[in-house]
C-alpha cells in the first residue's frame, strides 16, 4: 500500500471489542438496535438505484457491494442472504476472524478480507455499491477515504455513508449518555471533534467526484429503546447516499 487513512489508535479500539461483536448485550448493543433501520434505508436505495424488487427472493443477485469498516459483519450477512456478492473489509485484523467464524457458522458466502479501502482501490476492485457505515468518523483523512471510496464504485454505483453530526446533542448523547451514563461503550471510543456536518459530509462527497441524493437522520428513543428513519432530525446520527456519474 502506497498510502492509507487508517488511524491506528482508532483500530486498536475495536480491536479490543472485537470478540463482542455478535453479543446483543455487549459493546456493540447500540449497532445491534440500530440495524433495522440502517438496513430498511440501506436496502431501499439500493433497489431504487438499480430497480430491484425487494418483495423477491435474493433481489440483489448479481450485484458487488463492498462494506468497508464491516466490523463483525452485521451488514454483511443481511446483504448475503439478499444474494449480493459481498466484500468485507476492515483494517482491524480481529474484526475479519470474528466475521468469518460467525459467517462460517451462518453457512453465508461473504468474502471478508483484512484491507483498507486505498488497497483496495490500488488492486482495482470496483463495487456497484459501497456501505460506509458509521467508519468515518475514525479515519485520518475523511476526504482522502472518500476519494478512495468513490474510486471503489463502478460508473452509476451509490455510496451509502452514515456518521454522527457535530453538535451539543451529539456530544450529551454519543459521548457522555454512550459512553460516561449507560456504559454502552468503552469511554474514548469516540472523538467529538472528528464528528461531521451534514453540509460538510456532502462537500466531501462533491469534492470527491460523489453526487449526493439524500440525507436522513437516525433517530434514537431511549423510552422505547428503539431507532426510527427521519428527513429532519439529522441533529446525532445520520446517512448519507451518493451516486457516481455515469
Amino acid at each position: 500500500m502506497s498510502s492509507t487513512t487508517v488511524d491506528t489508535s482508532e483500530i486498536a479500539k475495536f480491536e479490543a471489542m472485537a470478540a463482542e461483536w455478535w453479543d446483543l448485550n455487549g459493546k456493540f448493543k447500540p449497532l445491534h438496535t440500530m440495524n433495522p433501520v440502517r438496513l430498511d434505508y440501506i436496502t431501499s436505495q439500493i433497489a431504487a438505484e438499480f430497480g430491484r424488487d425487494l418483495t423477491k427472493p435474493r433481489p440483489f443477485e448479481n450485484l458487488r457491494i463492498l462494506d468497508i469498516g464491516c466490523g463483525g459483519g452485521l451488514l454483511c450477512e443481511p446483504m448475503a442472504r439478499l444474494g449480493a456478492t459481498i466484500v468485507g473489509a476492515d483494517a482491524a485484523e480481529g474484526n475479519i476472524e470474528v466475521a468469518r467464524i460467525h459467517a462460517a457458522q451462518s453457512k453465508l458466502d461473504v468474502d471478508y478480507r483484512h484491507t483498507t479501502a486505498e488497497a483496495l482501490a490500488e488492486a482495482g476492485e470496483t463495487f456497484d455499491v459501497v456501505l460506509n457505515m458509521e467508519v468515518i468518523e475514525h479515519v485520518a483523512d475523511p476526504q482522502a477515504f472518500l476519494t478512495a471510496c468513490q474510486n471503489l464504485l463502478n460508473p452509476r454505483g451509490i455510496h451509502i455513508c452514515s456518521t454522527i453530526n457535530r453538535t451539543a446533542k451529539s456530544f450529551a448523547m454519543a459521548i457522555v449518555g454512550a459512553e460516561h451514563v449507560m456504559r454502552w461503550l468503552p469511554k474514548g471510543t469516540h472523538d467529538w471533534r472528528k464528528f461531521i456536518a451534514p453540509d460538510e459530509l456532502e462537500a466531501m462527497l462533491e469534492k470527491a467526484g460523489l453526487t449526493p441524493v439524500d440525507r436522513q437522520g437516525f433517530v434514537f428513543s431511549l423510552p422505547s429503546f428503539s431507532w426510527s428513519i427521519s428527513d429532519s432530525d439529522l441533529s446525532v446520527n445520520y446517512v448519507t447516499a451518493a451516486t457516481k456519474p455515469a
